[in-house]
């Protein structure tokens, strides 16, 4: 028997079910295949930080791999190209992928079910639950996410799976070195890829500092290190596993204190979670301009504005800020991204797509669910019974940069190269793929 693993959202060994269905194989191919480029802005591909970060998450399962006595072959191309090509050339007799909730992802799924002959086995993606552990079908899931969180939030998590002793050999193949980003880590936040640093952060977050005991005082602090957890960048990717970080959090409650600081560390995991089910029952319409609640929405769409936006070249100093950072490092905090969103929809009468498409290119914590969900909530289209958030940006600016030392750090910054939009015609809406943890 000859399988073959297919990683995509799911970079890590430990708690990885897909990686235990293979014990009894004779050989098993570890295949990845880097996210296709989208002709955005003025660039392909991804933002120089995304790129980075993710790069960095593959040489580390790489090396994790072969310390097991496998490898990681990493290829350029589509999944309904690329596929069926490596079936056919190593023989394979079976495929193993965790469940990604992108719409393109499903129906790259679809197509290859149809096109191989062979058995696809699809396990749990990084979730907290399964559709069996709701009280309700999965189509049933609430629109809302309050009710969603009082019915799921008391459900039993099963603690993680150990990462594996032992894998199948890999087949006889040429295995390149992963090349690495031409791109260095930013000062501002030098966050690391890979399930090694995933886990520093995390026992430095909860144990080391404690500062989960003060994380809903300070969640909405706009630099990364100085309230946020940061574990939202190694979750997206796959090097951390939720049900860890539960684990985790419900360890530090039991044996040193639980607080509303502590549930709120939780409670932002459940946000996550209902918007990785949310994507999965929603489909397309997640990227529609009149989202999932369907309603008409006309926007004056103005080019040069919506370039000034993704420059930090607009009207609003702090909204100016927090997009250089954006580009610079990769992340922006939550509160940063509502900030910046309600300026792009409100103030500019920008298309919430182009904007939630520019944060999928250049977004370290990149999740289809999270973000598109969220730019539907600020554009009043999603699952919001306020029908969207418009804020105050002088409040906002006097709120949580009351004496402008995040926007004086961001002030003299520009990217490394214009960031414009060569004409609006150019600019394809994707239907792929942050609540930040």
């Amino acid at each position: 028997m000859r399988h073959l693993h297919w990683f995509q959202q799911d970079l890590r060994l430990k708690d990885n079910p897909a990686l235990r269905s293979h014990a009894a194989a004779d050989s098993l191919l570890c295949v990845y295949l880097m996210p296709r480029p989208k002709p955005w802005c003025n660039t392909v591909g991804l933002g120089p930080q995304r790129d980075r970060f993710l790069r960095e998450s593959l040489v580390a399962l790489q090396s994790e791999l072969q310390a097991l006595g496998q490898n990681l072959m990493v290829l350029e191309g589509s999944p309904e190209l690329v596929l069926p090509d490596l079936v056919a050339k190593f023989g394979i007799t079976e495929i193993s992928l965790s469940r990604c909730h992108g719409y393109h992802e499903a129906k790259s799924l679809e197509f290859l079910e149809r096109k191989l002959e062979i058995p696809i086995s699809v396990h749990r993606g990084n979730t907290l639950f399964e559709p069996e552990d709701f009280p309700f079908e999965l189509q049933d899931i609430p629109g809302v996410f309050s009710p969603f969180r009082r019915r799921v939030e008391s459900l039993n998590i099963n603690k993680p799976l150990a990462e594996p002793e032992y894998l199948p050999p890999p087949p006889a193949a040429q295995y390149d070195d992963i090349p690495p980003s031409l791109h260095g880590r930013h000062p501002a936040l030098p966050l690391p890829g890979g399930p090694a640093a995933a886990e520093r952060r995390l026992h430095q977050f909860i144990e080391v500092e404690r500062s989960i005991t003060r994380y809903k005082e300070t969640r909405n602090c706009l630099d990364g290190m100085d309230g946020s957890s940061t574990l939202s960048p190694w979750l997206a990717n796959g090097n951390l596993s939720v049900r860890e970080v539960a684990h985790r959090i419900f360890s530090f409650e039991r044996d040193h204190t639980a607080n509303e600081s502590t549930y709120w560390l939780y409670f932002e995991l459940l946000w996550r979670e209902f918007f990785h089910w949310r994507a999965v029952v929603d489909h397309h319409k997640l990227f529609r301009i009149g989202g999932v609640a369907g309603k008409t929405r006309q926007t004056p769409f103005e080019p040069r504005q919506f370039a000034r936006w993704c420059a930090g070249d607009t009207d609003y100093p702090l909204v100016n800020a927090l997009m250089r950072q954006l580009v610079a490092t990769g992340w922006m905090s939550n509160r940063g991204r509502q900030i910046a969103a309600s300026c792009l929809i409100h103030e500019l009468q920008g298309d919430w797509r182009f904007g939630a498409a520019f944060f999928e290119k250049h977004l370290i914590d990149f999740d289809v669910g999270s973000n598109y969900g969220n730019w539907q909530y600020i554009a009043g289209v999603g699952h919001d019974p306020r029908g969207g958030r418009q804020f105050n940006l002088e409040k906002q600016a006097q709120q949580h940069d009351p004496e402008g030392l995040f926007t004086r750090k961001w002030d003299g910054y520009r990217a490394p190269q214009p960031l414009y939009i060569n004409d609006a015609a150019d600019w394809p809406i994707t239907e792929t793929d942050s609540r930040d943890a």
